[in-house]
């Protein structure tokens, strides 16, 4: 039986170009780092479809180019070997195509950064996850810029070797976090007390009951965590407000 993937620090590092993160993704996966634990942000993915058709005001955009397939026939096949594929609006820096595991970390606004057009838009995200503010300053910046953020969350014994990877690849302003990104639940949700405490901060107790409905719905379905989670955001989004407080506590009217 394989031995479980230990995911224990994230490596984050800014790149330039596309065909720069297509080529640092396929070395990570070949290098044997889960490709559920690799996540990719960027605003110029080049395509001959324009995508600005999906983008509106509203926080989360998902809309029908959900799958990494479909992400995977516009911007590249690298994206297609990723888990949990959205395009977000995040203050500051405008629409993105979010890859992996940091998208249901925006989708679920850990530090509330993310809700309407207020706060400090990505920074206040980056450092919630413990990153320096000076670096998530820069990482906002170049990403507003249009360059791509990649980030590896990897065992801790072999960090140092991910690194060099990352930095001989072309990554720039390399950082690690000493720690994965947070998740949902680890497989099904038994009660409230399973979810990451940056996710149950964020749901009232009726919302947390809606949103474990849906997500173990989804992974009985798919087996894919990373499914379920954006699916369960997607839900919390289409049916609750937040409050003043950042809570999805306000249901929303039906007419």
């Amino acid at each position: 039986m394989a031995e479980a993937y230990k995911a224990e620090r994230t490596i984050s590092a800014v790149f330039k170009e596309q065909k720069q993160v297509d080529d640092v993704i396929r070395r990570l996966l070949d290098r044997g780092v889960s490709r559920d634990h690799i996540s990719v942000m960027g605003r110029n993915f080049q395509s001959e479809t324009r995508i600005a058709g999906f983008i509106t005001k509203r926080d989360v955009i998902l809309g029908g180019l959900r799958s990494g397939a479909v992400f995977g026939s516009l911007f590249g096949s690298f994206l297609s070997l990723l888990t949990g594929v959205g395009v977000l609006f995040i203050p500051f820096v405008g629409p993105i195509v979010a890859a992996g595991p940091i998208g249901a970390v925006l989708l679920g606004a850990a530090s509330g950064a993310i809700a309407g057009s207020a706060g400090a838009g990505l920074v206040s995200v980056l450092t919630t996850l413990g990153m320096p503010e000076d670096k998530a300053a820069v990482y906002q910046t170049r990403l507003e810029a249009g360059e791509f953020l990649v980030m590896a969350e990897v065992p801790g014994d072999r960090s140092g070797e991910y690194q060099l990877l990352i930095q001989t690849a072309g990554g720039e302003e390399v950082q690690t976090i000493e720690k994965a990104l947070p998740r949902a639940c680890a497989g099904g949700c038994n009660s409230p007390e399973d979810l990451s405490p940056e996710i149950r901060s964020h749901l009232s107790g009726e919302a947390q009951g809606k949103f474990i409905e849906r997500y173990n719905t989804v992974i009985k379905e798919t087996n894919d965590e990373a499914k379920a989670e954006h699916a369960a955001w997607e839900m919390i989004h289409q049916q609750y407000d937040e409050d003043e407080n950042g809570v999805w506590s306000k249901a929303k009217t039906t007419v």
